[in-house]
């Protein structure tokens, strides 16, 4: 349970990165909850295909974090940024808030 959390996680930071079929079988494994035989359906490919393209595409997403670090680092920053927070002072508190606002446009930027 807990890889498929990352590995959710990781489609986020680096799915542009996979082939548009490999990002469609892991949305719909990681994200949607499908099966293997739900999607193999919906993708009309052999359910053992479907599993070798999630196990591909769960270490092309742990390379890429390996070698690039944005989801630690970005797990990183929010840690600081909570612990900012603690001291409750407003600027400070806005200029984080720009901060995090600023991050998940970058996120959701493709």
């Amino acid at each position: 349970m807990q890889n498929k959390i990352l590995i959710s996680n990781l489609l986020d930071f680096y799915g542009i990165l996979l082939t548009s079929k490999q990002l469609s079988i892991c949305k719909l494994y990681f994200n949607e909850d499908c099966s293997l035989s739900e999607i193999s359906e919906i993708e009309n490919i052999s359910r053992n295909a479907v599993f070798d393209t999630i196990k591909r595409s769960e270490q092309i997403l742990l390379n890429y974090e390996k070698k690039l670090n944005c989801y630690k680092s970005y797990l990183e920053r929010s840690k600081i940024y909570s612990e900012i927070k603690k001291f409750d002072l407003k600027d400070i508190n806005c200029l984080i808030d720009k901060l995090i606002e600023t991050e998940i446009k970058e996120e959701n930027y493709e």
